[in-house]
């Protein structure tokens, strides 16, 4: 990968005169040796399989450690029901993310984006808006090359394993590509588009990964409902011009280095946090 920062990306799309996707596009391109065509069709994939995962969701099944399943069914009604105090887009947003995860749970396709245990953050905030908005699959994959972006730079200079990192690594960059590509599909700028990352890394910045039992279920499934929230508030402030008073590379450096501070009882060995809770260890127990 070319670009070691955010700045460096923008620094091309102004010397290029290229949008902030386009250039994330033309490094792929550079990277592996491919074609732009081929590079397209590739997202267009995954952007399928993103759909198709929200599409072929079954609130009737549970996970076989019997932890999750049907909550994205009980959103989706309530919000059907007009009691979502977020509103009908966001409930549908909180729906979504609730279901990818548990697909993700109950061992059905899903898209890792970054990682499978983020998989509900970006078609979370997606497919909602592309439904609601009618708007042509370019933009969409043109917003996924933007978030794409994101997640590199940030796999570069920081982590996306919950393992190094802690869940800030996976919601948290979860949520900062799903800002910046929200933020894409609103017309804003590549400034607008990497600040927007930056606050939403921000607001996550310190979340430990204690899944209990180790399964990537509680709380990861919830917290992915959390990620997309927060990258959708991320996303307006950007887009109303306000910045991260602290640059973004420098907050990206920052969650690595609250990564590396982070107790290893909070870095996925289901021995701190929420796992290491009596109900988090009884559960544990009962599974083993």
């Amino acid at each position: 990968m070319a670009f070691e920062s955010l700045e460096m990306i923008l620094q091309t799309c102004r010397e290029k005169n290229l949008p902030f996707w386009e250039a994330v596009l033309l490094d792929d391109m550079n990277e592996r040796n491919t074609t732009r065509e081929e590079s397209v069709e590739q997202m267009r994939e995954l952007w399928h399989a993103m759909k198709e995962a929200a599409r072929c969701y079954d609130g009737e099944i549970r996970s076989h450690s019997g932890f999750v399943g049907g909550a994205g069914k009980q959103m989706e009604e309530y919000v059907k029901d007009g009691k979502a105090l977020c509103g009908p887009f966001v409930g549908k947003v909180i729906a979504g993310a609730l279901q990818m995860g548990e697909s993700n749970a109950c061992m059905k396709r899903i898209v890792a984006a970054p990682t499978a245990g983020a998989c509900g953050v970006l078609p979370a905030v997606l497919v909602p808006y592309e439904q609601e908005r009618k708007i042509p699959e370019q933009k969409i994959l043109e917003a996924l090359y933007t978030a794409a972006g994101i997640g590199q730079v940030i796999a570069l200079r920081a982590s996306i394993a919950g393992a190094s990192g802690g869940c800030q690594a996976e919601i948290g960059t979860a949520s900062a590509m799903a800002a910046g590509a929200m933020i894409h599909l609103q017309g804003g700028t590549g400034e607008q588009i990497i600040h927007g990352a930056a606050m939403s890394l921000k607001n996550l910045l310190g979340l430990v990964c204690d899944p209990v039992a180790g399964l990537v279920e509680i709380p990861c499934v919830k917290r992915n409902v959390a990620g997309a929230v927060i990258a959708l508030s991320s996303a307006d402030m950007a887009l109303a011009g306000i910045k991260s008073r602290i640059s973004p590379d420098q907050v990206i450096d920052a969650m690595k280095e609250v990564g590396d501070l982070m107790d290893v009882r909070l870095k996925e060995t289901g021995r701190g946090g929420l796992a290491g809770t009596r109900e988090g260890q009884e559960m544990a127990e009962t599974l083993n």
